[in-house]
C-alpha cells in the first residue's frame, strides 16, 4: 500500500540525550499503527516530529510523498493536514463544547464551521452538550469532544498520544472503539502512542515496538506476540516464565520440562520462555512437581504462583475460572511444548505456536 506518513532515517537529540536513532517507518493509507514501548523510549518524540512540533535532527518526514521535514524543508503543523489527540484532552475551558470543536476549523469559511462541528459531535454522541462547558463533562465525555475536534477538519492523518490512558477501564474500551470506528469511516491513517500492549493489540493493524530510541520490531499484533524478536520483547506483552537449558539429542531440558530443540545444535545454550497461560496445573498426572505459594482471583482467571525445584523465582500460571488452592498445596505443572518460545543468544530460534493460536488472538 502507498505510504501516507513516512519517517526516513530519523535521529533526534535533546542536549546530550539521543531520543531517536535511525528510525524509519511507513504508515499506509487507512492503517492504524501503534508506537509501543516504555516511558522514555522515543514514542512521543516521534509523534511530535510527525506533527511538526519538533524538527528532526537528522532524516526526513513525508506526508503523501511530499517532504514536510528535512532537506531544508519544514512545513508547520497547521499546514500538514494532521489531527492531534492527547491524554489531557487540551480543551479550552472558557469555550463551549461546540466552540472547542469549531476552533480547529479556521481554514473553512465561517458559515460552514458550525454545521461541520455539529456533525463531528453527532459522530461521538455529544450533540446535546454543544452549549455546555468542558468543566461539567466527565472524563469520557471530554475525550469524546477532543476526538470530535480532532476529526472535524477531516485530517488525512490522526496522531494520538496516549489519549485513553486517563479513562477508567469501562470507559476506555468504548471510547477506543468509537475512535477506531471514526478513523475507519474517514479513511484517515493513525499513529497512536501507547505504553499498554493490550491497547496496542486491540487497536493496531501493526505495532512498532521501541526501546531506547530504536525500533526493535514492527509487525502485526500476532507477529509480535507469537514471534517476539528477543526475550525482552516477549516480556513486554505479558509476564513470562524463563528457564535456561542446553540442547542435547534434539531436546532441551530445564526445571519446567522438556522441549523440542528444532534445528538447534547439541550444546547450544538456550532460554525457554513460557507465558503464564502455557503452563497447566493438576493434582496428579504429567508435569513436574510444584508447590503453591500464592493464588489470586483476577475475575475470569486465577493467578497461581508456584515453586518448582531448580527454578529461580516463582512460576506464574493463569488458569480459567476460579481455582484458589491453599498455600503449600502440592500440584504438578505441565508446560505446553507447542507454546514455548526458544531463544538462543537472546534471539528467537524456535516457536511452537500454531494456526489455532493465531486464530484465538483474532477472536
Amino acid at each position: 500500500m502507498t505510504a501516507r506518513l513516512s519517517f526516513k532515517h530519523i535521529a533526534h537529540q535533546y542536549d546530550v540525550q539521543l531520543a531517536l536513532q535511525d528510525f524509519s517507518l511507513d504508515v499506509a493509507a487507512g492503517e492504524v499503527v501503534c508506537l509501543l514501548g516504555p516511558s522514555g523510549c522515543g514514542k512521543t518524540t516521534t509523534l511530535r516530529i510527525a506533527a511538526g512540533v519538533e524538527r528532526p535532527s537528522v532524516g526526513q518526514v513525508e506526508i503523501d510523498g511530499s517532504v514536510v521535514a528535512g532537506s531544508g524543508v519544514f512545513v508547520p503543523p497547521e499546514k500538514r493536514g494532521v489531527g492531534l489527540m492527547f491524554q489531557d484532552y487540551a480543551l479550552f475551558p472558557h469555550l463551549t463544547v461546540l466552540d472547542n470543536v469549531k476552533f480547529g476549523l479556521h481554514q473553512h469559511p465561517k458559515h460552514e464551521r458550525e454545521p461541520i462541528a455539529l456533525r463531528a459531535l453527532e459522530g461521538v454522541g455529544m450533540t446535546r452538550y454543544a452549549q455546555a462547558f468542558p468543566s461539567v463533562l466527565s472524563g469520557g465525555e471530554q475525550q469524546r469532544v477532543a476526538l470530535a475536534r480532532a476529526m472535524a477538519p477531516g485530517p488525512r492523518i490522526m496522531l494520538m498520544d496516549e489519549p485513553f490512558s486517563g479513562l477508567d477501564n469501562r470507559l476506555r474500551d468504548s471510547v477506543r472503539d468509537e475512535a477506531l470506528s471514526l478513523i475507519d469511516q474517514s479513511g484517515a491513517s493513525a499513529l497512536l502512542v501507547t505504553h499498554d500492549p493490550e491497547e496496542a493489540m486491540r487497536m493496531a493493524d501493526r505495532i512498532a515496538l521501541l526501546r531506547k530510541g530504536k525500533l526493535v520490531q514492527v509487525g502485526t499484533p500476532q507477529e509480535l506476540y507469537y514471534h517476539p524478536v528477543d526475550v525482552e520483547a516477549a516480556a513486554f506483552f505479558s509476564d513470562i516464565n524463563r528457564c535456561g537449558g542446553t540442547v542435547s539429542g534434539g531436546l532441551i531440558t530445564c526445571p519446567l520440562g522438556t522441549f523440542p530443540a528444532g534445528d538447534l545444535a547439541d550444546g547450544t545454550q538456550v532460554d525457554v520462555v513460557l507465558r503464564p497461560t502455557a503452563v497447566e496445573l493438576g493434582r496428579g498426572g504429567v508435569g513436574v512437581p510444584a508447590t503453591v505459594r500464592r493464588a489470586r482471583l483476577l475475575g475470569e482467571e486465577s493467578l497461581i504462583e508456584i515453586d518448582v525445584e531448580g527454578h529461580e523465582g516463582l512460576v506464574h500460571v493463569r488458569v480459567k475460572g476460579t481455582w484458589l488452592p491453599a498455600e503449600g498445596t502440592s500440584v504438578r505443572a505441565a508446560a505446553d511444548p507447542e507454546r514455548a518460545l526458544i531463544f538462543a543468544d537472546g534471539v528467537l530460534a524456535s516457536n511452537g505456536s500454531n494456526p489455532a493460536d493465531i486464530a484465538a488472538v483474532n477472536e
